[in-house]
C-alpha cells in the first residue's frame, strides 16, 4: 500500500519528538525537564511502540502517569506571535481561516468512499492507495495532512510555525491529551481481565434482572456509570455490553444486538457529558476558552444527560425487540 497507518503514527511521534524539544529550549518553562520526558516518552511510543517489549511499554506509560499525577507537566511559552499580529491576519484572511478546518472532513469523507478499493501499479505489483484494514482512520491523516498544507498556503506560514501552534495546544491541554488514548487501552485490559464477567455477577446479584425493564435500566445507567469512571464510551461498552447486554438482554430476553448497542452507547455518551474524565470534551474546552470554572462544560451539559439517559431507558425498553 501506499500510505499506511503506521505512516501517521510516525509524524504524530515526531510532532510529540518536536514538543518535547521545544520544551527543553524553553529556559522560562516552570517543569521542563519532567515535561519534555513527558512529551517524549510519549513520542517514544508512538515511533517505536511496536518494536518495544510490551513491559517497557507499560513502565513507560506508568512514568507518564506519575508524572502527570505528580503535578511535573506544565506549559511554557509557545513562541506564537503577538496578540495584535494575530488580529490583524484574522481581519485579512477572514473566512479562508475555514479553509483547512473544512479539508480535514472533506478529505476523509472522500478517502472512506472513494479510494476504498483503488490500487495502483508499482512496477508490477498492485498496491492499495490507502490502508484498507484502516480506511477512516489513514483518510482523517490525509486530511490532517491536507488541511496543514492548506494552512501554510492561506496563512503564508511555515510548517515550523504549524508544530509551534500545536505545541501551544498541547501546552494548553496538558497531560489531557493523552487521556483517550490511555483510557482506550484500559478499557482492552479491563475486558480481557474478565471485569465484564465480574460486573455481571454484581449487578445480577444486587438486582433483580427478573424484569426486562429493570434489566435495560441496569444496562443504560450501567454504560452511563462505567463511562464516569472510565471516561471513555467505547472503552465502558465492552464491559457493560459483556456483563449484561449480551448475556441478559439478549441471552435472556431476545433484544435485537444492534439495538442495543447503539442505545447502550447512546447511554455512555451521556456518561460523557458529566465526568470530567473525558477531559478532551470537558476540561479541554473550559481551558481553551479560558473559563474561570473548569466544570462550567459539565454544569452546562448536566440537565441534558440525565433526561437523555432516562429516555434511552424507556427506548431500549419499547424498542429491543424491533
Amino acid at each position: 500500500m501506499i500510505v499506511a497507518l503506521d505512516d501517521f503514527y510516525v509524524l504524530v511521534g515526531l510532532l510529540f519528538a518536536a514538543v518535547a524539544v521545544m520544551t527543553l529550549r524553553d529556559p522560562a518553562h516552570p517543569r521542563r525537564w519532567p515535561t519534555a520526558l513527558f512529551w517524549g516518552a510519549y513520542a517514544l511510543l508512538y515511533l517505536a511502540g511496536e518494536r518495544l517489549p510490551p513491559a517497557v511499554t507499560g513502565l513507560l506509560m506508568i512514568g507518564m502517569a506519575l508524572l502527570a499525577g505528580c503535578g511535573l507537566v506544565r506549559g511554557g511559552s509557545a513562541g506564537v506571535p503577538p496578540e495584535g499580529e494575530r488580529r490583524a491576519a484574522a481581519a485579512r484572511l477572514k473566512g479562508r481561516l475555514l479553509a483547512p478546518a473544512l479539508a480535514i472532513p472533506v478529505v476523509t469523507m472522500i478517502g472512506s468512499l472513494l479510494l476504498k478499493d483503488v490500487q495502483v501499479d508499482l512496477g508490477g505489483v498492485p498496491a492499495f492507495v490507502l490502508d484498507p484494514k484502516n480506511l477512516t482512520l489513514a483518510s482523517l491523516g490525509c486530511g490532517a495532512v491536507a488541511a496543514l498544507a492548506l494552512a501554510c498556503l492561506v496563512t503564508r506560514a511555515t510548517p515550523l510555525q504549524g508544530v509551534r501552534e500545536a505545541r501551544r495546544l498541547i501546552d494548553a491541554m496538558g497531560w489531557a491529551v493523552v487521556l483517550p488514548h490511555m483510557l482506550a487501552v484500559l478499557g482492552l485490559l479491563f475486558a480481557e481481565a474478565g471485569v465484564g464477567k465480574a460486573v455481571a455477577h454484581v449487578v445480577t446479584t444486587a438486582i433483580p434482572l427478573d424484569s426486562p425493564f429493570l434489566a435495560c435500566a441496569a444496562f443504560c445507567i450501567g454504560m452511563a456509570l462505567f463511562t464516569v469512571v472510565m471516561g471513555n464510551g467505547f472503552a465502558a461498552f465492552p464491559v457493560i455490553a459483556g456483563g449484561i447486554g449480551i448475556p441478559v438482554l439478549v441471552g435472556t430476553y431476545g433484544a435485537n444486538p444492534a439495538i442495543m448497542a447503539a442505545i447502550g452507547m447512546f447511554s455512555a455518551y451521556c456518561g460523557t457529558l458529566v465526568t470530567p474524565m473525558a477531559a478532551n470534551f470537558n476540561i479541554v474546552p473550559a481551558a481553551l476558552l479560558e473559563l474561570t470554572d473548569r466544570n462550567a462544560v459539565i454544569k452546562a451539559q448536566l440537565p441534558t444527560a440525565l433526561p437523555v439517559l432516562v429516555a434511552n431507558v424507556f427506548l431500549l425498553y419499547f424498542l429491543m425487540h424491533h
